[in-house]
């Protein structure tokens, strides 16, 4: 597992974000508080403040993991 910062700040942001992570066969969470939703689920993000980062958890294999990481570099919050 793999936890890390990202920032989804706009509707465009959510779907664009929501469309790179439907492309890998691995689970994604987001964590807000005591929220824990499925992060390929766009109703489910908008149901979270996305007006600050919000934690994403990635479960997947190593292999998969560098892929996914380059895909959602652009939502990474260091």
């Amino acid at each position: 597992m793999k936890a890390l910062m990202v920032s989804l700040n706009s509707i465009d942001k959510v779907k664009a974000f929501c469309n790179e992570i439907a492309k890998f066969d691995a689970e994604f969470d987001l964590i807000s508080g005591r929220y824990v939703i499925d992060a390929k689920s766009i109703m489910g993000i908008f149901s979270l403040d996305i007006s600050k980062p919000i934690e994403l958890n990635i479960h997947a294999d190593d292999k998969d993991l560098a892929d996914i990481l380059a895909a959602i570099k652009p939502y990474v919050v260091e």
